[in-house]
């Protein structure tokens, strides 16, 4: 690891069935080995799921049950992935869910894979740490720092959008170390991301709605953000922690 721009990262993207790693399959899968100043290798292809896929996941991606018809199960393009990844540096938006696919994938194939043990970039979590986007999904992002459309919402083009929105929020981070140092510690967010308080802040939301989800299987940043407001609250105010059964974070 040394300079940030002329290290060697890896970027990739996996469009599935659906969101939970255990159950659902890989339909489309892209990587692309780079540095900032050029692609060094790339590879895509459309997977057979072996499985029918969901209208609603149709309609998100674009990729029909037609289009994975004969094309090659997972087990036949995995390694050619792993080798492009070697012991590289992972990117991506969300990456943690993309590498448990893969694994998953990798396991039911039985074939190798300890991508478990590559390190990783969250641009998510990048996103966060930036705060000038009011939303932090890929697409907001790519928006957000005029980055050119790469079509419709499939694997390499989102790969490509990911790199340069890895660019973008790179900026001010001299060497890869100091933003994996940066990423190892909690980022507090301005706002709730998810739920029935979806953008509202914090300090807005009820406390027995935070009591609730300080205890749920959140990310590190959200459970770092509904806690410290929890702990600015309990300085400012005797709540009635006898018959609460949370009050013990």
């Amino acid at each position: 690891m040394g300079l940030i721009n002329e290290d060697t990262f890896v970027c990739f993207d996996c469009e599935t069935t659906g969101l939970e790693a255990n159950n659902d399959r890989i339909i489309e899968i892209a990587v692309q080995k780079y540095t900032f100043s050029k692609v060094l290798e790339s590879y895509e292809t459309l997977i057979d799921p072996e499985r029918i896929i969901p209208e609603e996941t149709i309609a998100i991606h674009h990729i029909s049950n037609d289009m994975v018809k004969g094309k090659p199960k997972a087990g036949e393009v995995l390694r050619e992935v792993l080798k492009i990844i070697g012991n590289h540096i992972i990117v991506g938006h969300g990456i943690q869910l993309d590498i448990q696919f893969v694994m998953e994938e990798c396991k039911r194939a039985s074939i190798p894979c300890n991508l478990d043990k590559n390190q990783f970039i969250d641009t998510l979590r990048m996103a966060r740490l930036y705060g000038q986007s009011p939303v932090n999904s890929l697409q907001r992002l790519r928006q957000h720092f005029n980055i050119a459309e790469e079509g419709a919402h499939r694997a390499m083009s989102d790969v490509i959008v990911n790199i340069e929105v890895f660019k973008y929020l790179s900026e001010g981070f001299k060497t890869t170390k100091q933003l994996l140092q940066r990423l190892e510690s909690p980022i507090a967010l301005k706002a709730m991301p998810l739920g029935k308080y979806k953008s509202r802040p914090f300090s807005d939301i009820p406390i027995e709605y935070l009591q609730w989800a300080a205890h749920k299987d959140f990310d590190q940043d959200l459970l770092f953000s509904i806690r410290s407001e929890l702990k600015i609250r309990k300085k400012g105010q005797r709540f009635q922690q006898a018959s609460n059964p949370f009050s013990e974070l």
